[in-house]
């Protein structure tokens, strides 16, 4: 892993733009599913993984997959 895999690291303007853009579909698709399926362990279970995974976007859109910055 690339030694600043766990510091912070502070997005371009065009990274911003670009998490902003796949966070909001994700938000959109969050409805959807909250629309949609019904209530219970399942649906918690998916909405709360499909979090997690758009949380990592910041991730994928800032760092190379050993964790070194993308310029």
């Amino acid at each position: 892993m690339h030694p600043s895999t766990f510091d912070y690291l502070k997005p371009t303007d065009a990274q911003l733009e670009s998490m902003t853009r796949v966070r909001e579909a994700a938000r959109i698709y969050c409805e959807v599913l909250e629309t949609e399926l019904p209530d219970g362990p399942d649906k918690t279970f998916i909405i709360r993984n499909h979090r997690s995974n758009a949380m990592w976007v910041n991730v994928a859109v800032t760092r190379h997959p050993d964790g070194s910055p993308r310029t």
